[in-house]
């Protein structure tokens, strides 16, 4: 795997039993063989969505996570995603979901939406 923690982009080998690393090789810096753990052992991925809007100057709203959730829990919180109507003005960076799916990430919004 190619690390992207920093510029380097090392070339990453992993040694692991299925689930957990057991060596990693070719990092440069601490920061590849923590990647490479994390990447194996507990993926985590930003979500990046839209939510339908009612009342507001656009049909949807751009939000993201707040920080990276488990990449097993994307389909879900996709789905959960999906069932959110957002109908009060919002700015850039407003929580519009807090603690979504009870994952200690909040949905937030990425642009400012005002009402029609």
């Amino acid at each position: 795997m190619t690390c992207i923690e920093c510029p380097q982009g090392c070339r990453l080998e992993t040694e692991s039993d299925g689930a957990v690393v057991i060596t990693v090789t070719g990092q440069k810096c601490k920061r590849g063989g923590l990647y490479a753990r994390q990447e194996i052992e507990a993926p985590l991925r930003t979500l990046t969505t839209s939510l339908l809007t009612r009342g507001l100057d656009l049909k949807m709203l751009p939000v993201r996570t707040s920080k990276p959730i488990p990449k097993a829990k994307l389909p879900e919180a996709m789905a959960a995603a999906r069932l959110l109507v957002v109908t009060s003005p919002v700015r850039a960076g407003d929580v519009v979901a807090p603690d979504f799916l009870g994952l200690g990430a909040d949905l937030v919004a990425c642009r400012e939406l005002e009402e029609l």
